[in-house]
C-alpha cells in the first residue's frame, strides 16, 4: 500500500485526482490551524535558547534524523553544548522522559535512542516537543541551543531556524495529503533547504544539494566494527524498517555486497513477533535505527550507519544565524 502511494504521489494521475476532495479539506485544515498561531490564538513556547528545528513537508523518510546527527555533531566540534527533543515515534510510552543508556526503543522510539547513543547529547521525548526541551533544560542547564529532530509542523514549539530537507522524490505532485505527500503547501519559508535529489522548485531559501550513503564500516553491539568490504561474497540478510528500505538494500548492493534475503518491514517496526531466518549461514545487516530493536535479541547483527554529506556553505549559514539569534531573558510562551 505504501509503495502504491508513492506511485501515485509521484505525478496527478486517476488515484491523485480521486483523493484530491479529502486533499482540499485536510488542506484548509491546516491553514487555519497556521492562522490560528499567527493570531496568537493558539500559543508557541519560547526557551531560552536557540531552537533548531529538523523536518520536512513530505510524507514519510526524508532523512531527518541523520542531517540531525550532522547538525548536532557540528554544533559540539564548534564548542556548544546542544540537546535534542522529539516526539518519540513508535514508542509505548507516553510521557515526557529523557533517554538514557539503557532506553530501549519501546520505551523512547527507535530514532531518539539512535541519537542518544550516536552523538552523545542528551535527548528527551514527549508528545509535546515544548514540554521535552523545558524538561531538557531543567536537567541539563548547560545546554545552549535544541536540535528537535522533526517537528517543523509543531508550531507549539517556537524556533529560531528550520531546515526542511527533502529525499529523491522532492515534492511529488505537489499536492497536499491524502492525494500527494506534502504535510503543508510548498514553498514555505525556512532557513535552508537540504535536497538528495534535484533542487525543489520554489522558495527563496538557500538550498544545498546533500549525498547519501553507508559508512564503509559496520558494527555489531559489543561495538566491534566490521568493514564492510570483508562481507564481499558473504550470505546476508538484510533487513530495514525504514521508510525507505530499497534504497538501503540498493546501497549495501553498490558496496558490493551480496543480499540473498531482503526483507524490507513497516517503518518503526517493533521486531517483537520478527523471526530470524532458519539459515544460520546468513549474516544479519540492517540499519543502525533498526539495530536499537534487534541488538537485544540478536547482538551478533551488523548495524551499517547511514552517514550524509553536507556542504561546508550550509554549516557556515547556520553559524551565521545562530550568531544572530537573540537570546531571550525568560522562557516565557510567546505568541
Amino acid at each position: 500500500m505504501a509503495q502504491g502511494l508513492q506511485q501515485a504521489w509521484s505525478h496527478r494521475g486517476w488515484v491523485a485526482w480521486a483523493l484530491r476532495p479529502l486533499s482540499l479539506v485536510y488542506a484548509s485544515v491546516t491553514a487555519l490551524r497556521r492562522l490560528l498561531y499567527r493570531s496568537g490564538l493558539l500559543r508557541s513556547h519560547r526557551l531560552p535558547v536557540p531552537v533548531i528545528v529538523v523536518g520536512n513537508v513530505i510524507a514519510g523518510g526524508a532523512g531527518k534524523t541523520p542531517v540531525t546527527q550532522a547538525i548536532v555533531r557540528h554544533l559540539q566540534a564548534r564548542g556548544r553544548h546542544p540537546g535534542i527533543v522529539s516526539r518519540g515515534y513508535g514508542r509505548r510510552t507516553h510521557d515526557c522522559r529523557a533517554v538514557g543508556p539503557g532506553s530501549t526503543a519501546a520505551e523512547v522510539g527507535d530514532e531518539p535512542a539512535l541519537l542518544a547513543r550516536s552523538t552523545g547529547a542528551p535527548v528527551f521525548v514527549a508528545a509535546g516537543r515544548a514540554e521535552a526541551a523545558q524538561a531538557l533544560l531543567a536537567a541539563h542547564p548547560d545546554v545552549d541551543v535544541i536540535v528537535c529532530d522533526d517537528g517543523l509542523q509543531h508550531l507549539a514549539l517556537a524556533r529560531d531556524i528550520e531546515i526542511c530537507v527533502f529525499n529523491d522524490d522532492g515534492v511529488g505532485n505537489g499536492w497536499q495529503l491524502p492525494a500527494g505527500p506534502l504535510r503543508e503547501p510548498w514553498p514555505r519559508s525556512v532557513t535552508a533547504v537540504l535536497h538528495a535529489g534535484p533542487r525543489p522548485a520554489g522558495g527563496n531559501a538557500p538550498a544545498f544539494a546533500l549525498q547519501r550513503g553507508l559508512t564503509a564500516q559496520a558494527v555489531r553491539a559489543d561495538g566491534h566494527r566490521v568493514p564492510l568490504s570483508g562481507l564481499r561474497g558473504e550470505p546476508l540478510h538484510a533487513v530495514a524498517a525504514i521508510a525507505r528500505p530499497n534504497d538501503f538494500f540498493a546501497m549495501l548492493r553498490q558496496q558490493g555486497l551480496s543480499l540473498a534475503q531482503a526483507e524490507a518491514l513497516p517503518d518503526h517496526y517493533d521486531f517483537d513477533s520478527w523471526e530470524r531466518p532458519s539459515d544460520k549461514r546468513l549474516q544479519l545487516i540492517c540499519t543502525e535505527k533498526d539495530a536499537v530493536k534487534l541488538w537485544p535479541r540478536h547482538p551478533d547483527a551488523l548495524a551499517v550507519p547511514l552517514a550524509v554529506q553536507i556542504p561546508a556553505p550550509f554549516f557556515t549559514l547556520l553559524d551565521a544565524r545562530l550568531a544572530t539569534v537573540a537570546t531571550p531573558l525568560s522562557s516565557a510562551d510567546t505568541a
